[in-house]
């Protein structure tokens, strides 16, 4: 039975202040359709001719080696909502390898559908993303639930129907991870939250070799009553993840000491829950961040995640990710135009926060020169600072000269123009020199 709370018993077992928008709300972009045809554009003609966008799906599938670090990092991105980048641009900028498509619903019925619209029996256009995403050496995770709508878990009865609906999606997109993000409403339906950790378990043993994340809420204890019940819960199935990750944002976080307080005593939560050690408890804990400001206002910059990254890989944790890669560009105009799906409403430049993960996954990203190269001092030799470089990593308080000026930055930062941010950006300019 689902339980209603109070707002303020809500906001402190659930870390939710009332009121306030999860970042996981299925917001569904005016540019959506035209979004969507220009992603999926190169994977359609790379599966013209084949006869089944299923099937090269499958094939595509059979021949991806990636490693878990990859699906243990794989970003979120909604290719069908949020102005959806191109994801082909995404892994040649940033080298990341897989992503966590969002979202998986209940169509009706216990029918799984993309945003609870697009049935996958019917759909033709993510094998085409899919597939695109995988002939460039990379792979998908799909993940299932999110903030809002109506979950398999809430309609399926019991946790074999619910396992046989989401095995239609692996087996129809050839899988090799999944994600269960488990919020609201399911997250406070007991017979809900049942249903989705067996089905969870049933994929784990049907599936031999799938990778399964559980993805719930975070708060300054760790998690709230919520998530110590599906933690309680998956206990008594015998049931363990790859990995539970808590999302630290959207309940009063400030800051990455706010969200690594966190995560230790969410590591806390697991020794106690599970009887594991701290270090069996990081190896099993996750991450998810959410980039640039939140749905209450909070304010996470590249030096948060650098921070949270830090943490992440000195106690070995087991996934870092973040939502989204829609959100991974600077809003186009006013820096920061308010909540948005499609930009992070914080100075940047294109996938800052998806060079994280590539990062945590274990890899390099590629530096990308300035398509132009820096304007010289109107006065040559006056400005006594070095030069900006684009390929050169700088922390708070690190000067700098750059177009016969000087900076100082606020903050960690990489490739970030010091003239663009304007006094809301990581550099702030100290005048002419």
């Amino acid at each position: 039975m689902e339980r209603a709370l109070p707002p303020q018993q809500l906001a402190q077992q659930t870390g939710r202040q009332p009121g306030a928008q999860h970042r996981r709300r299925h917001r569904r972009a005016v540019v959506a359709a035209a979004g969507v045809l220009g992603l999926v554009a190169g994977g359609l003609a790379a599966l013209a001719g084949s006869g089944s966008a299923v099937a090269a799906v499958d094939a595509a599938s059979a021949a991806t080696g990636l490693g878990s670090n990859w699906y243990a990092s794989a970003p979120y991105l909604m290719p069908e909502d949020n102005s959806p980048p191109d994801a082909a641009a995404v892994m040649d900028a940033t080298g990341q390898k897989a992503f966590q498509l969002a979202f998986i619903l209940d169509k009706g019925g216990c029918s799984p559908a993309w945003g609870g619209t697009s049935s996958i029996d019917t759909d033709t256009a993510m094998p085409a993303v899919i597939q695109t995403i995988r002939a460039k050496g990379g792979d998908v995770s799909v993940s299932v639930g999110g903030y809002g709508g109506t979950k398999l878990g809430q309609t399926c009865g019991t946790p074999e129907a619910t396992a046989a609906g989401y095995q239609k999606v692996v087996t129809k997109y050839g899988l090799k991870a999944i994600d269960f993000d488990l919020e609201e409403p399911e997250y406070e339906n007991t017979a809900a939250i049942r249903n989705e950790i067996g089905a969870a378990r049933i994929l784990q043993r049907d599936n031999p070799g799938l990778y399964v994340s559980i993805t719930t809420a975070g708060t300054n204890a760790g998690t709230g009553w919520f998530g110590q019940q599906m933690l309680n819960e998956a206990k008594s199935q015998g049931f363990t993840p790859d990995n539970y990750s808590i999302m630290p944002f959207d309940g009063g976080f400030n800051g990455a000491a706010a969200q690594t307080n966190a995560l230790v005593r969410f590591n806390q939560i697991l020794q106690t829950t599970f009887g594991w050690t701290e270090a069996n408890a990081y190896a099993h804990e996750g991450v998810s961040l959410m980039n640039g400001r939140t749905d209450a206002a909070e304010y996470f910059r590249q030096a948060d995640f650098q921070a949270v990254l830090d943490f992440a890989l000195a106690h070995k944790l087991a996934r870092y990710t973040y939502w989204s890669v829609n959100r991974d560009r600077q809003c186009p105009g006013t820096v920061d135009p308010g909540l948005s799906g499609s930009c992070s409403s914080v100075a940047q430049n294109d996938w800052d926060f998806t060079k994280f993960t590539v990062r945590f996954a274990g890899a390099t990203p590629p530096t990308t020169p300035p398509t132009t190269p820096p304007p010289t001092s109107s006065s040559p030799g006056a400005c006594t600072d070095p030069a900006w470089s684009a390929a050169t990593t700088y922390t708070g308080g690190a000067k700098v000269s750059y177009g016969g000026h000087k900076y100082h930055a606020k903050w960690w930062t990489l490739n970030e123009n010091p003239s663009a941010g304007g006094q809301w950006g990581v550099w702030s300019d100290d005048g002419p020199c």
